[in-house]
């Protein structure tokens, strides 16, 4: 008698194949693998033949909803330090940026990171990994950011690379080394930009863990034009682009997202017509962030009726971070 066909067989199961306006609903289905490849889905009663003898493994778990794994487009799990603080100051009435401009936010969970060895952040961003594994993630996005000098944004890459085989989950590692101008370049956000570009950039690539370049584009952190600088030269590189955009103010990040070719920009509170426009004709997927919109208690929303109108894909994320 031949060997069945597949490894595992799934019967019984509902699932959601994501195609198509109702989800891709196949009730009282059947899903059948080869490897890490699906072999066959569709209704049980279709099944070419008996599930023994289709695979190896049958497997009857009951009328379960079975769905792709999720993906999580936009995260910071690498870090040290702790910012609960900042949530009672906003509760007190301070901004996000009030707060960043008299040292906290971004700034706070830098002194904090530079002080950890890679063992603890890879702890800590661990268990903020397990948080997610469970809700059924099963690809990460993580961002560096909180180092601002070569070193600590090195040993932040290193670390989310190394969440991947912990894990067991695939991990894009993305370079933020334009998050914030760190104290040592007070005032001279330009040479940062160049030390971001000439030095920290491609350190990262002889690495070889970085897959995307992002930055954060606004006005507590960096213009368009210098956005646009860290974005091209990530781009020249085959990075994939990303960019925090408009999440505090109009900046033109979106825009700019277009413009350059970005594969997405994320936030986008403050989003303008022409923003939408740029980003819908050069097909940037938006990063919505409602978490974060929430925690930090905004009031202005992204502009979702004028994104769904231009057709522009929508994304949600965690921005699982240490302040928002």
């Amino acid at each position: 008698m031949a060997d069945p066909p597949w490894d595992h067989l799934w019967c019984g199961v509902h699932l959601a194949t994501m195609a198509g306006p109702d989800l891709g609903r196949i009730p009282d289905g059947a899903i059948a693998v080869v490897g890490d490849r699906i072999a066959w889905l569709g209704p049980e009663v279709e099944l070419p033949g008996v599930p023994q003898e289709l695979a190896r493994t049958v497997h009857r778990p009951g009328s379960l909803w079975l769905l792709p794994g999720l993906i999580e487009c936009h995260t910071h799990l690498v870090f040290a330090g702790d910012r609960s603080g900042e949530f009672r100051l906003r509760l007190h009435g301070r901004s996000y940026e009030e707060i960043a401009r008299a040292g906290g936010g971004i700034r706070s969970t830098v002194r904090a990171t530079r002080g950890a060895s890679e063992a603890e952040l890879l702890a800590s961003a661990l268990s903020r990994g397990r948080d997610l594994t469970s809700w059924g993630v099963t690809t990460l996005e993580v961002k560096s950011g909180y180092g601002l000098d070569l070193e600590t944004e090195l040993r932040m890459l290193r670390t989310a690379a190394a969440l991947g085989p912990e894990l067991d989950v695939e991990v894009h590692p993305t370079l933020l080394a334009a998050h914030a101008v760190p104290g040592e370049f007070e005032g001279r956000s330009d040479d940062y930009v160049d030390f971001v570009i000439d030095e920290v950039l491609p350190a990262a690539l002889d690495e070889g863990f970085v897959r995307g370049i992002d930055v954060f584009c606004e006005s507590i952190a960096f213009t368009p034009p210098q956005s646009r600088r860290v974005l091209q030269a990530g781009l020249e590189r085959d990075l994939v682009g990303r960019i925090h955009a408009d999440q505090l103010s109009d900046g033109g990040g979106g825009q700019l997202a277009g413009e350059v070719g970005a594969s997405s920009a994320d936030h986008l509170e403050f989003l303008s017509e022409q923003g939408v426009q740029a980003m819908a004709e050069a097909g940037v997927v938006a990063g919505l962030l409602p978490g974060a919109f929430y925690s930090l208690q905004e009031r202005q929303r992204p502009p979702v009726d004028a994104l769904r109108a231009a057709g522009i894909p929508m994304a949600v994320a965690t921005d699982a971070n240490p302040g928002s």
